[in-house]
């Protein structure tokens, strides 16, 4: 009988448990936009070396990824490819924007290869045979996930993070590698998150933030237990703050990181003048960086936050090869620059390792026509992309930087006429009368 009993009172307490869970709420979208996403392991075998500070490694201590984010507003296609990679070399760009265009439909113009500029990675160059399977595997994938396309709402909000920091420090008149907290810093992440409305959980969390991902790279040879480096590949806390958002929304969501303008900020780990980190030091500022991402795509998904949402979306790209001045009098180096303009939200990016204040520079200049979004490390490696104002400071990045001071206001200037063609609200982004066909003339 008292088994009875403990059955029954079992099986009831089964069907509270069963109704107690809160049915996931299906959520009518209306939008013009559709996206998909493809994620793509791009680790390499065992006994590649790594770049950024080149040194021996053994096995990986996370995978490396490949992800790209499909877009379409029922008249344009786009795409963001992100990799977990130092840089991008024109025969990356290259072949990657072939083989994505090709998979997808969408052209060259309208897709973004950006890398997080990972020290813990292998170079594309030195490994053709990987790279050709990278390329291979995004072009799959991509095809793939271009048949799967699914309508969706864009939520945005912006957090904090507090492990990144300045790097350069100006002591008797000259810069020195140095950790600098009283000098310019971009403590924010920006986070977009993708919502097809079938549950709380989003298709995709995009977040950008700004700091060196050289967690896991030497810096203070003197420093145990890694005076030579972490041993092990890794995507660095881009990788770990992925990762994590992952795992808290779970395997329908995909996270994808673009790098900002870090060419002078880096993780926070004192020594002389920094030390390489551990294990302790990667899941604070992966886990900084993910649980603020999470925290914002979290709220921009309650209903006030919804509600605010745009219904339309429409997508604009444009590219332009340029001249910079070089480092180098007299000559010239080429680079491209891309703006891309999704509903809102404007992504500018700039072809290598800018200095913070050219985000803080474009932001002001468009942050009341758009929500800007600049992104370093994309589409080109010109080396360090410094100010006019650190070249008179010098230090290690102008002593290393392939362009000049003037490069500055040419990078700025051509930037944001980008930017007025895509936001489409400047008269002089317009297709001039005459061209049109018309004639101005009384």
């Amino acid at each position: 009988m008292n088994w009875l009993m403990i059955s029954m009172s079992l099986a009831l307490a089964g069907v509270v448990f069963a109704h107690a869970e809160p049915p996931k709420p299906a959520l009518e979208i209306q939008s013009n936009l559709k996206v998909a996403v493809a994620k793509v392991d791009i680790t390499p075998p065992v006994g590649t070396k790594v770049v950024g500070h080149v040194r021996e490694v053994d096995g990986a201590r996370d995978r490396l990824h490949a992800v790209a984010l499909l877009l379409d507003d029922g008249k344009t296609k786009a795409a963001i490819v992100t990799l977990d990679l130092l840089n991008c070399p024109p025969e990356m760009i290259l072949q990657l924007r072939e083989s994505v265009g090709a998979a997808t439909g969408a052209p060259a113009d309208n897709i973004m290869i950006a890398v997080s500029h990972n020290h813990s990675g292998p170079s594309w160059m030195q490994n053709p045979e990987w790279a050709r399977k990278v390329v291979a595997g995004v072009g799959d994938a991509t095809g793939k996930a271009a048949k799967q396309m699914r309508t969706v709402n864009v939520g945005y909000g912006e957090g904090r993070i507090d492990f990144n920091i300045q790097r350069r420090k100006v002591i008797n008149d000259r810069a020195v590698v140095r950790l600098n907290p009283d000098g310019p810093c971009d403590h924010r992440v920006k986070v977009l998150r993708f919502d097809d409305g079938r549950s709380p959980d989003p298709v995709a969390v995009l977040l950008h933030a700004v700091c060196h991902p050289c967690v896991f790279t030497w810096g203070d040879k003197w420093t145990t237990p890694y005076a030579e480096g972490y041993p092990k590949m890794s995507a660095d806390f881009p990788g770990e703050a992925k990762s994590l958002v992952e795992k808290v929304y779970g395997s329908d969501t995909t996270a994808l990181f673009l790098q900002g303008c870090a060419g002078d900020i880096r993780p926070n780990l004192p020594g002389h003048p920094y030390r390489c980190g551990d294990e302790a030091d990667i899941r604070w500022c992966g886990r900084d960086l993910g649980c603020a991402a999470v925290k914002v795509a979290d709220r921009s998904f309650v209903r006030e936050e919804r509600a605010r949402r745009p219904a339309v979306y429409p997508i604009r790209c444009a590219r332009k090869l340029i001249s910079v001045p070089s480092i180098k009098k007299g000559e010239t180096v080429e680079c491209e620059l891309q703006a891309m303009k999704v509903g809102p939200y404007l992504f500018l990016t700039l072809p290598g390792e800018p200095f913070v204040e050219y985000g803080f520079r474009l932001e002001k200049a468009i942050a009341d026509r758009a929500i800007p979004v600049v992104v370093g490390y994309a589409n080109g490696d010109i080396g360090y992309i410094c100010t006019a104002k650190a070249f008179k400071e010098g230090g290690y990045e102008p002593h290393n930087s392939k362009s000049g001071p003037e490069a500055e206001e040419v990078l700025i200037a051509e930037s944001l006429k980008l930017a007025d063609q895509v936001i489409g609200d400047v008269f002089e982004s317009f297709a001039p009368l005459k061209a049109a066909g018309r004639n101005d003339k009384k």
